[in-house]
C-alpha cells in the first residue's frame, strides 16, 4: 500500500479514504478526495482534504492512500466538485 507523499505526486492532487472511524460525517470510505498540498501538516502526518463539507480540514494521513488517476478520470472527478 502506497502512503501519502505529497512532493512524488503530480499538480492537482487525490487520495482515497480508506478509514474513516474518527469522521463518518465527514469522511466517506473509498470516496476520492482532492488534497490542498500543506507542507505543515504533512510534516505532522496530517494531510488536507476537501471534506463533504465542501471546505478544507486536517485528517490523519492514515486514513488516507494517495492516487494517480487517469487524465480523464481526473478531469471528470475536477469537473463533479
Amino acid at each position: 500500500m502506497k502512503s501519502f507523499c505529497p512532493r512524488s505526486e503530480p499538480k492537482v492532487h487525490f487520495a482515497i479514504c480508506i478509514k474513516n472511524r474518527d469522521y463518518p460525517a465527514s469522511l466517506e470510505l473509498r470516496k476520492i478526495y482532492r488534497v490542498v498540498p500543506d507542507q505543515a501538516a504533512a510534516a505532522h502526518k496530517q494531510i488536507r482534504v476537501i471534506d463533504e463539507s465542501g471546505e478544507d480540514y486536517l485528517y490523519p494521513a492514515e486514513c488516507f492512500v494517495s492516487i494517480r488517476l487517469a487524465q480523464e478520470v481526473e478531469k471528470a472527478v475536477l469537473q463533479a466538485s
